[in-house]
């Protein structure tokens, strides 16, 4: 058993006096992030000097003092502070070169703020927030394991609204399973795994494409500013929602699938954002081939598996599993090849086997170092 904080996410279904307040405050703390993250580029570019979360909270003190900004003290502090601290993490992010440098957040996409233990509570089944009147309606699916210590309140670009409590919670280990496998992502199949079993694309996107790109040619038709306009962009954002949940949905079973039934799970790592350059990015993003890595990558430490990644510069389609002869002159449009060892191959399955092979011997090398040591 090891503690993991774990967030639960349910919808929410405010009134629309409640609905106008959650959007007070949204804007509040979506001025607050774009307001300092502009201040932290000017200071870096005119006097080359860095801001820090500390610094740009008492700055934020005397922003609310400002008469033109004294609107911001009508929602919580918290939500502001928070805003701040996320801002912060995003720099972060950017140094350590885990993401691009931080965006400015706008008015039409997805809208967030978060609250801390103090600012928010549960009562008799609903949600109260701190600065806010009356209580929000929230569609329970299950049960929280534990008291939340902060609460995420989201606004999609569909417009529909979600309460995320995170909790502490004791995940148990799987139970031990007899195998482990390496899988190959793939378009033609969404996965190979070791013993040739494919997983077919569900392509998501590609089945719903037409009424996306109908949705989309009616919204451009649309004056701009218009009420027309901003319920063509409803109906497109929720088919893209549609889209979006029955993907994320697919994913988390899979992985979950794949971890329960193998003691270990071996894939390649993949240059996503350079194959999203090429003529095959849409059918990539429908993919979600990092969304499938990430996911095996944090429950293999919730549930006691091992995940490993081979390095970009293995080849794994071009190696025979049989000999480990390398075929130099294989070709994207070959499915099938014969080694010159007599082996003959279905690409996707022996790129399988080949990292397969190659995580079992880097899981040997890593025990008989830790051994050593």
């Amino acid at each position: 058993m090891q503690k993991v904080l774990r967030a639960y996410k349910f919808r929410l279904y405010p009134s629309e006096a409640q609905k106008a307040s959650l959007a007070q405050t949204f804007g509040c703390a979506r001025f607050v992030y774009n307001h300092f993250l502009h201040a932290r580029s000017q200071a870096w570019q005119e006097h080359r000097t860095s801001c820090s979360y500390a610094k740009d909270c008492k700055a934020l003190t005397e922003l609310k003092k400002a008469p033109e900004c004294s609107w911001l003290n009508d929602v919580s502090n918290i939500a502001l502070q928070q805003s701040l601290r996320h801002l912060s993490q995003a720099f972060q992010n950017f140094f350590s070169k885990r993401s691009r440098y931080p965006a400015f957040k706008r008015k039409e996409g997805h809208q967030a703020f978060t609250l801390m233990r103090h600012g928010f509570g549960l009562q008799d089944g609903k949600l109260r927030l701190a600065r806010f009147e009356g209580l929000l309606e929230v569609r329970w699916s299950r049960a929280l394991p534990s008291a939340p210590s902060q609460v995420t309140i989201t606004k999609d670009p569909a417009g529909r609204y979600f309460a995320s409590f995170l909790c502490e919670e004791q995940v148990a280990a799987l139970a031990p399973a007899s195998r482990d496998t390496g899988i190959d992502l793939g378009l033609l199949s969404f996965i190979t795994d070791a013993q040739g079993v494919p997983v077919a694309p569900p392509k998501f996107l590609a089945k719903l494409l037409h009424q996306v790109r109908r949705l989309s040619q009616a919204l451009a038709r649309k004056r701009k500013g218009s009420a027309n306009r901003s319920k063509a962009r409803l109906r497109l954002a929720a088919l893209h929602a549609r889209i979006a949940d029955a993907r994320s949905n697919f994913l988390h079973q899979l992985s979950t699938h794949l971890l329960r039934e193998n003691q270990a799970v071996y894939a390649e790592e993949l240059s996503i954002r350079g194959l999203m350059r090429t003529r095959l990015a849409r059918s990539i993003a429908d993919a979600a081939w990092g969304e499938l890595l990430r996911q095996l990558r944090y429950k293999a430490q919730w549930y006691g598996r091992t995940f490993w990644q081979a390095p970009r510069n293995f080849a794994s389609s071009k190696l025979c599993s049989a000999c480990g002869c390398k075929n130099t002159e294989l070709t994207l449009s070959q499915r099938r090849w014969r080694c010159v060892c007599g082996a003959e191959h279905e690409r996707d399955t022996n790129a399988a086997r080949n990292l397969l092979a190659a995580g079992r011997a880097a899981m040997e090398h890593r025990t008989a170092g830790l051994a050593g040591a």
